[in-house]
């Protein structure tokens, strides 16, 4: 019997199901009737893996209820399903069209099932992330303050940052409690933090948005980052090598870690030095501390042993 692919596209309300490659569709509620449903009927089939899109959290219900069901589920990058859809010269966008495209994606670029996060990771994802947000709030505000001419407009500005001030506190303290309730990441967090230029914030966030941190080769941490420069040379035309794609805000989190580190940290630093001695360009310089910083940090949790100069 054929192994089959399941595309799902994920929506608030409903879950559009097509199964590769007999071209089975359907749909279901999104919720804990409808996805039930949904489990059981795939589960008489022998699928081979199951790929939803990433909607902002819509999907995490499906995505945990058929993996607890024992199916083989991955959550898959929009972004390349919609440049898939665009290489198969697929315009029209419906949901029922997107679920196929979906399936295609998932048989054509061998996607893998992975464990999803409990219930824990997903907390720790989330207060990151909304401390991105609160952070991305307040620089705003403070902008607005330097601009701000009028007395009360400053003073409904100064209020408002003082409360997103308050907000990041609190945000910090249930970061340090859910931290401390984990052996694991407490070990994780104090092997991240041994290498100077990685403080809490950006150990949090490889902690929380990359756990493939530390099993994983070098090259693949790199490209699931967004570090991997990507080459692009036609015939003998050789155009510049350009990094892009992955995972944004880790890379974002490595980069501000680069910069540190390119001053403080003397093992990066000496080696920052030297491309920019060679000719190459500063910011290149840097993106290549990036991804080096990547990789100690790498081999730092798979060896489990802190930072050594050496």
């Amino acid at each position: 019997m054929d192994a089959f692919v399941v595309g799902i596209d994920v929506s608030k309300d409903r879950l559009d199901v097509h199964v590769a490659p007999d071209g089975k569709a359907f749909f279901v509620a999104n919720d804990a009737a409808g996805i039930e449903a949904l489990a059981g009927r795939l589960c008489e089939m022998a699928v081979k893996l199951v790929a939803l899109e990433a909607t902002g959290g819509f999907e995490r219900l499906a995505a945990a209820a058929l993996s607890a069901a024992g199916l083989p589920v991955a959550v898959v990058n929009p972004a390349q399903v919609r440049s898939f859809a665009d290489a198969l010269g697929k315009r029209a966008k419906t949901d029922p069209i997107d679920a196929a495209v979906i399936a295609r994606f998932a048989a054509a670029s061998g996607v893998e099932a992975r464990p999803l996060p409990d219930a824990q990771g997903r907390l720790l994802a989330d207060l990151v992330a909304r401390r991105r947000q609160i952070m991305t709030m307040l620089v705003a505000e403070e902008a607005r303050l330097k601009r701000a001419a009028e007395r009360e407009l400053k003073k409904s500005i100064t209020r408002l940052i003082a409360a997103l001030r308050r907000e990041l506190d609190s945000l910090d303290e249930s970061l340090d409690a859910l931290i401390r309730k984990s052996p694991l990441w407490r070990i994780k967090e104090d092997l991240l933090v041994s290498v100077p230029g990685i403080g809490k914030r950006i150990a949090r966030t490889l902690i929380a948005d990359l756990p493939e941190l530390g099993r994983l080769g070098g090259k693949e941490i790199a490209s699931l980052a967004g570090l991997a420069p990507f080459t692009r040379q036609s015939g003998t035309w050789r155009g510049k090598s350009f990094i892009g794609g992955g995972r944004t805000h880790v890379r974002a989190a490595l980069f501000m870690g680069a910069l540190v580190a390119a001053r403080r940290n003397p093992v990066l630093k000496a080696f920052r030095d030297r491309l920019v001695m060679a000719g190459k360009p500063k910011m290149v310089a840097i993106i290549a501390v990036a991804r080096k910083l990547l990789t100690i940090l790498n081999a730092i949790i798979r060896d489990q042993k802190p930072w050594q100069p050496t």
